[in-house]
């Protein structure tokens, strides 16, 4: 009975977990509510699950909201960074001096990440896109084009994972 009870509890709160926003994500996103969720799968490997939080579960890009991913693979935060860049040249942006110094202030933001750590981004629009190792300030980017494209990346039109996209915004 015990162990059954431990064994709810554990699925309880790995479910509460997913449906409730971080603090520092109930802090930046007023009221915030999932707008949906997703995993992005590599070849045959889930990589990752990807969360947005917007106001009232309501996402709009002129208004703070906050994507918060967890890794289900070790990937270094070279490799997160590195691919960052590569996604927002996908989305058509060529600007290679602004690629180079957000690819450096990202490698320094950017944790190696292990199976189950959990980084999350808050846009503020016209402010910063702030990051976070859990509970904790990674780093802040204070430029709203890097905002932008950093997040079109996952909710752009021409984002390269239009399935992710499509269950983050809730549009199934």
């Amino acid at each position: 009975m015990q162990a059954r009870l431990k064994s709810a509890l554990g699925v309880f709160f790995i479910h509460a977990s997913s449906v409730f926003a971080s603090e520092p994500i109930s802090h930046s996103v007023p009221e915030a509510s999932i707008v949906g969720q997703g995993v992005f799968s590599y070849a045959f490997w889930d990589v990752y699950e990807a969360t947005l939080y917007a106001p009232k579960g309501e996402w709009s890009s002129d208004q703070p909201f906050a994507l918060s991913i967890e890794y289900f693979r070790d990937i270094s935060g070279k490799e997160i960074a590195d691919r960052s860049v590569q996604e927002m040249r996908k989305q058509g942006f060529s600007d290679e001096v602004a690629l180079a110094a957000w690819n450096t202030q990202m490698k320094s933001i950017f944790p190696d990440v292990k199976e189950g750590m959990v980084l999350s981004a808050i846009y503020v629009p016209e402010k910063h896109t702030t990051f976070y190792h859990g509970n904790e300030i990674a780093g802040v980017i204070k430029n709203d084009d890097f905002g932008k494209l950093f997040f079109d990346i996952w909710l752009g039109e021409n984002t390269s994972e239009p399935s992710l996209r499509r269950a983050l915004l809730g549009l199934r």
